[in-house]
């Protein structure tokens, strides 16, 4: 299944069968260089990360709802999340001088209004969602950064001010927002297999915690409903 072909997820979608337990939205895009756009003309970090994400997660809403014993689904997001609220107003770049970062925070926060609002929508329907940070991991996301980025990261970790993480470590937090009776109520974003702090907007120099814009209540019901207008454009639409 590939995020960013909408027929693909649909497909996928469509040939799945049976209940499901657990939906762990984990595949990411990271920092492309230069402001790259859909056919639809979505920027390719907001459409893969979050738009693709969307629209699996409700295409499966129904298998989901058939769990048994209720279901979980866990949005992977990061502390990118930190940099960029989601701008309504502006999306998809198309006013603002493109940043590859700031369109990384923003899908990134787009991962956590997703937790949010299909808590909300769905818990009656015995669907809960969590969203976390998995922490730094070195993987193939990092494919676009940059060499000097990276160089300085490496930099970082040699002098202690950053740690990467196993792929086993940055693995843990997820399965505690997939498992954990804990967060059975669903909403909530994890850091290191615990609840993050959550860090007002206008503050400075954060590193870690979750801001305050990526949990609102009414940012999350209206990414959702931005999303669905998303995903009812065609292709060719202006």
């Amino acid at each position: 299944m590939d995020l960013l072909d909408l027929d693909s997820v649909a497909a996928f979608v469509a040939d799945w069968d049976g209940p499901l337990d657990l939906l762990v939205n984990n595949a990411g895009v990271m920092a492309l260089p230069q402001l790259t756009l859909t056919d639809r003309g979505w920027e390719t970090q907001f459409a893969t990360n979050h738009l693709g994400h969307f629209a699996l997660t409700t295409g499966l809403h129904g298998a989901l709802a058939a769990a048994s014993d209720g279901a979980r689904i866990v949005s992977v997001s990061s502390t990118g999340h930190l940099r960029s609220p989601v701008h309504f107003d502006d999306i998809h770049f198309a006013q603002r001088e493109y940043d590859a970062w700031q369109a990384y925070g923003q899908s990134k926060t787009a991962n956590v209004l997703l937790a949010v609002e299909a808590t909300r929508r769905w818990a009656d329907d015995g669907i809960v969602a969590n969203a976390l940070m998995p922490g730094g991991i070195m993987t193939n996301l990092q494919r676009h950064v940059s060499q000097d980025v990276l160089d300085g990261w490496d930099k970082a970790q040699r002098e202690g001010t950053v740690v990467f993480k196993t792929t086993e470590q940055g693995a843990a937090t997820t399965l505690v927002a997939a498992v954990a009776p804990e967060f059975a109520t669903g909403g909530h974003y994890l850091e290191d297999c615990v609840e993050a702090p959550t860090v007002a907007d206008d503050a400075t120099g954060v590193r870690a915690g979750v801001r305050a814009y990526a949990l609102d209540p009414g940012n999350a019901q209206r990414l959702w409903e931005v999303s669905e207008e998303h995903l009812a454009q065609r292709p060719d639409a202006d």
